[in-house]
């Protein structure tokens, strides 16, 4: 049986800990009158794990607002990926997807918060203990999913297809992937592995997206305030938590196996939005690369990788969800 205490220093240990910064990144952003996302649960996480509790949660919380390393130029690239990819997964919806999964979920909550159509079957896949906690908080606030969600333990850098296929999936039916955040703190190996899987589980018209750094960055970089402060502040070391193995070439790997792959800089969806982070010198995020790829159709043929400034096209607008539980 879980208690209280371990769930919460489960979460809080190496990459479950990132979520929770994450979640406290999306809930400053909720409170923001011009936010790019909204999660109305995720300071309810923030605050439930002893780790987090003193974290920000509202702008008004950081002093220095976007001009803070951590919580205002880092704290909005996570808003903006989170739009992104918000968009990116209900385009396919929309289009007529009906499976989502989610690798590494985290504590995101897009079964509960955004605006599913009718039939969307939502998978997280997550540690045991992120979802455990997870579960504890959503208990604790009687939310109900907006999609039929099911939450399933697995370790992703070894095999999780059969805990997939078990839980109902349909490798017939076509899939909206996402593995946001995820990439990064595999083993090359891995990542190797989850492309693999991913194409060996996807029919036709499938779409994934994911992130990557596209190259080794540099001891200037590697000593920029969004990694040192992140460190100081808040005991979180990403570069130590990134696999440091050379990375696959897996927009290319994918694009050899018939799939349509773009490749996008954050800041072209800064552009795009008007708000989100800018580059700077030397710069933390300047390697962040988000790929977005589509199955090939019935019969198709290879198209290729594309890196392009063109923008994807967004969903469909959708409802703001409801303010966050216990605002005032």
């Amino acid at each position: 049986m879980h208690t209280a205490g371990g769930l919460t220093a489960g979460v809080a240990r190496g990459v479950g800990r990132t979520a929770l910064l994450v979640a406290a990144a999306r809930a400053i952003e909720t409170h923001r009158p011009d936010a790019l996302a909204r999660d109305p649960f995720a300071e309810h996480f923030v605050r439930a794990a002893a780790a987090s509790a003193s974290w920000p949660v509202r702008p008004a919380q950081v002093p220095d607002g976007d001009a803070d390393p951590l919580w205002g130029r880092l704290g909005r690239y996570f808003a903006l990926r989170t739009r992104v990819l918000d968009d990116h997964l209900l385009r396919s919806a929309h289009l007529g997807v009906r499976q989502v999964v989610l690798l590494g979920a985290g504590l995101d909550c897009r079964a509960y918060r955004l605006d599913w159509p009718p039939g969307c079957a939502v998978y997280e896949v997550d540690t045991a203990e992120v979802l455990a906690f997870k579960q504890t908080v959503l208990d604790r606030l009687r939310a109900t999913p907006a999609a039929e969600r099911r939450a399933l333990a697995a370790d992703l850098r070894h095999d999780w297809a059969d805990v997939l296929l078990s839980a109902g999936f349909d490798p017939a039916e076509p899939t909206a992937w996402l593995a946001e955040g995820l990439l990064l703190y595999l083993p090359a190996a891995a990542e190797r592995r989850l492309v693999a899987t991913i194409d060996r589980l996807s029919a036709a018209e499938s779409t994934l997206a994911y992130e990557i750094k596209d190259l080794v960055e540099s001891p200037q970089v590697r000593s920029s305030p969004v990694y040192t402060t992140t460190r100081q502040r808040i005991g979180i070391d990403l570069l130590a938590l990134f696999d440091g193995e050379p990375r696959p070439d897996s927009a290319a790997e994918l694009a050899s196996l018939g799939w349509t792959v773009t490749i996008r800089t954050p800041y072209e969806f800064t552009r795009r939005h008007g708000r989100g982070p800018l580059p700077e010198p030397n710069d933390a995020l300047a390697a962040n690369r988000w790929i977005f790829a589509a199955a090939p159709r019935d019969g198709a043929t290879t198209s290729g990788v594309r890196t392009t400034a063109s923008g994807v096209t967004p969903c469909p607008p959708t409802a703001a969800p409801p303010p966050p539980p216990g605002s005032p």
